[in-house]
């Protein structure tokens, strides 16, 4: 049996089924891309707007946050050993540091009045 055999109320029901189809697999490309464009007819695509995270994923998350707010406390400081310098919380520069950065901009500032 053919389309030219059908008769016009199969072909209405052939296309509300063909219509039917493609709406539902809409729907499942929507779900299996973690979008939920498929239930609101968007085709599965998502533009903008704010994504969406997994139970699991944020778990890990807020686990590793919670265990760097620990180490914090303990006084751990950041991972691979190098920690905050203590006192007031800014680094300390040696005065030989300060006299031979002084030096150099002394330099720098005698190129310019002289080349000037």
């Amino acid at each position: 049996m053919g389309l030219t055999d059908l008769t016009t109320d199969q072909l209405r029901r052939a296309v509300a089924l063909k219509e039917q189809i493609e709406s539902l697999e809409r729907q499942l490309s929507g779900l299996l891309e973690g979008g939920a464009g498929g239930a609101r007819g968007g085709g599965g695509t998502r533009r903008g707007g704010r994504r969406t995270m997994s139970p699991a994923a944020r778990a890990r998350i807020a686990a590793a946050q919670r265990a760097r707010w620990a180490r914090q406390r303990a006084g751990g400081g950041r991972r691979g050993g190098a920690t905050k310098p203590s006192g007031r919380g800014r680094r300390r520069m040696s005065a030989e540091a300060r006299a031979r950065i002084a030096a150099a901009q002394r330099a720098r500032w005698a190129r310019v009045r002289g080349g000037g």
